[in-house]
């Protein structure tokens, strides 16, 4: 049993830090502390032309590790979170030190000429788990967070002012399972803006959230999942809308959006991903990512649906708490993968979960 899975799931899916004892916390630093270093393998190492591709560090001399941007980013954010939260942390010297070697201006002005050069750059799926990076050091009242988000802040200045230009403009949602979710983007963006007071970003986010999903009816819950699918497209958008209606608006909009989950297909939705043995293509860590990501979104919208009256409520609130659960220990058993394929990101989702009711994962509106 490793220690997360040790962890009871009704204590994972409560969502709060105090389950987190210094093997769990150290277990859940392992793999970003070491994944932050770890230059190759790197997506950016394959060969293309007749010429070396440049190494990670020099296009990205903050985020060149864990196989790639996005990762490192989420693996940054997954560390200051666990220092934040867990008092005297078993890793908090080697956290510190690794953070301080990357985290410099010079690093972080590479990192803005590369999103200059390269304007669309890991929109929108990395540049909400950055802006996360910055809501979480703006949480945390401590000197080092202060020094560490000065230096982040032209490359979050940068990709505020992305998301402004580009990515709340879309025209549809994509609804995927994998980085190119438009829900979860928006989410990261939506409890980014909330955490660091910009009105006028929550505002532009809301407005695109409701232009996009609003009026979505009938999701199709019986064809999940598709393939590699480290979300779920529904949940991440009911996940999406619970942040942004109000309680009783958004359990009306529930009740027309997820069907009866009693029966085939859609009872799928309700039942942890089986993930068999890995063929090598890193498939099986998406569905282990997959029952995790469910967790969160099981327990956020069962949450949202609490004291409410009426047939969502009724029919849906206990079926996702119980969902929930299942999802938690499901991921729980398997999320601390020593699989690279894996263990470069996996870690990020286990802490999201085990900590969603810390602040920085904005609840419902209200």
């Amino acid at each position: 049993m490793n220690a997360f899975e040790a962890i009871s799931p009704d204590a994972i899916r409560a969502g709060r830090a105090d389950a987190l004892d210094d093997a769990a916390a150290t277990a859940l630093a392992e793999h970003p502390l070491d994944g932050i270093g770890t230059e190759y393998p790197h997506y950016q190492g394959s060969v293309e032309g007749p010429g070396a591709p440049p190494r990670p560090a020099e296009n990205h001399p903050v985020f060149y590790g864990c196989f790639d941007w996005h990762s490192a980013v989420h693996s940054h954010w997954a560390l200051v979170r666990a220092l934040r939260l867990v008092p005297d942390h078993p890793d908090e010297t080697a956290v510190e030190t690794a953070i301080d070697e990357r985290l410099t201006p010079p690093n972080v002005a590479g990192e803005v000429d590369y999103l200059d050069e390269n304007p669309g750059f890991e929109e929108p799926y990395g540049w909400s788990w950055l802006l996360r990076l910055a809501a979480e050091l703006h949480l945390w009242d401590d000197p080092r967070a202060d020094a560490w988000r000065e230096s982040l802040r032209p490359l979050e200045d940068r990709v505020r002012r992305g998301v402004r230009e580009s990515f709340l403009g879309i025209d549809r949602a994509h609804r995927v399972g994998t980085h190119g979710n438009t829900a979860f983007a928006l989410a990261g963006v939506l409890d980014y803006a909330r955490v660091v007071g910009d009105a006028d970003l929550e505002a532009e986010t809301e407005a695109t959230a409701r232009r996009l999903y609003a009026d979505d009816t009938a999701a199709a819950v019986g064809a999940e999942p598709v393939g590699w699918d480290f979300v779920s497209p529904s949940l991440t958008e009911a996940d999406l809308l619970r942040r942004v209606l109000d309680p009783d608006a958004f359990a009306a909009w529930v009740d027309e959006f997820l069907p009866d989950l009693s029966a085939p297909p859609h009872d799928a939705l309700l039942t942890p991903v089986s993930v068999e043995p890995d063929e090598g293509d890193g498939a099986a860590m998406h569905l282990i990512g997959l029952n995790v990501s469910r967790a969160w979104c099981l327990a956020g919208v069962s949450d949202a649906l609490a004291g409410r009256d009426g047939p969502a409520a009724e029919r849906l609130r206990e079926p996702l708490d119980e969902a929930a659960r299942r999802h938690a220990e499901a991921g729980a058993a398997d999320v601390l993968t020593d699989d690279y394929a894996g263990s470069h990101w996996l870690s990020s989702f286990a802490l999201y979960l085990l900590t969603r009711g810390e602040g920085g994962i904005a609840p419902g509106a209200v």
